[in-house]
């Protein structure tokens, strides 16, 4: 059977939730930030500033850059507490009411008895935003930093900003630390554009939702109803008792992998359709299925928790 974002109503909209404009560190007017992703064919954006006092503690107010086909989330990175190593958290909130409370975060450096991570990311959760895990390679994020964190609904495991800049853009063993422990998480690329350098259009999610408005995005990435891309697209994922089948567009490697080492793949010219045998995956409590294409780009699938 399909998984339920394939089935479910609505259409794929396009979306980038990591972005910075003047109101932080960006270098871009929010305005102008919104007019060149719209140019490049998004469907909407979420403007994510640094939540800190040097910057005013802002949430951009984008509301008034939608328009007909385009449509934009208010949110912000959160920063407060402390991690393992030192520095400060990054939490990142999209779907924040404009009067969220702020942290006593007045800079980029961490202060004795601040809230915690945890404590602003459940007060973030409970607001109504999509919460996740922001950059943990470029981060430095340790197992028990990320075990902390009990209210995101994901992790970010491909920053395209950290990868063009420092190559620690990917965070998918602090994803998987926590699938194996039961968490039920879930995975979205993003840029983290700043626009100072080329870290822009280069990650996404496609959200599978009724109507491009916020409040529909928002149930849509809360319930899980998205895949994150970096270049191709997922048709659909079938899984049945044995298998599991993908269509996609033009795959030279289709992967399936689940808990531990074991995984399978299928390797081909321009597979648009993939059946795989999950023998290798018995006992695997969750798959998740990558899509890759002739130019190396990806496409990822949020977990799929299945019957071991």
């Amino acid at each position: 059977m399909s998984t339920n974002i394939f089935t479910t109503p609505g259409k794929f909209y396009r979306g980038n939730l990591h972005t910075h404009s003047t109101r932080s560190d960006g270098a871009l007017d929010p305005q102008e930030v919104c007019r060149r992703y719209r140019a490049e064919g998004y469907d909407f954006i979420a403007v994510t500033d640094h939540f800190v006092g040097l910057f005013d503690y802002p949430i951009t107010d984008t509301s008034n850059y939608r328009e007909e086909g385009f449509s934009t989330i208010l949110g912000a990175e959160l920063h407060t507490g402390v991690m393992e190593n030192g520095h400060i958290w990054h939490i990142l909130a999209v779907g924040l009411p404009s009067n969220f409370t702020p942290p006593n975060a007045p800079n980029f450096r961490s202060i004795k008895n601040s809230e915690s991570a945890a404590n602003i990311a459940l007060r973030a959760r409970d607001a109504g935003a999509f919460v996740t895990i922001a950059h943990p390679h470029w981060s430095g994020l340790t197992e028990a930093d990320a075990r902390s964190i009990t209210a995101a609904h994901a992790v970010e495991i491909y920053n395209h900003g950290c990868a063009v800049d420092n190559d620690r853009g990917e965070g998918f063993l602090t994803l998987e630390h926590l699938l194996n422990e039961g968490r039920p998480l879930n995975l979205i690329a993003t840029d983290d554009a700043h626009f100072n350098t080329p870290d822009y259009f280069g990650g996404w999610v496609m959200v599978k939702a009724e109507e491009n408005i916020p409040e529909a995005l928002l149930e849509a990435l809360k319930a899980g109803s998205f895949y994150s891309s970096t270049g191709p697209e997922i048709h659909d994922i079938r899984i049945t008792k044995d298998s599991v089948e993908v269509d996609c567009t033009a795959a030279v490697n289709i992967l399936v992998q689940g808990k531990g080492s074991p995984m399978a793949k299928l390797r081909g010219e321009a597979m648009t359709k993939a059946q795989i045998s999950l023998e290798r995956l018995t006992g695997s409590p969750w798959i998740r299925i990558t899509v890759i294409d002739r130019a190396g780009k990806r496409a990822w699938s949020n977990p799929i928790w299945v019957d071991g």
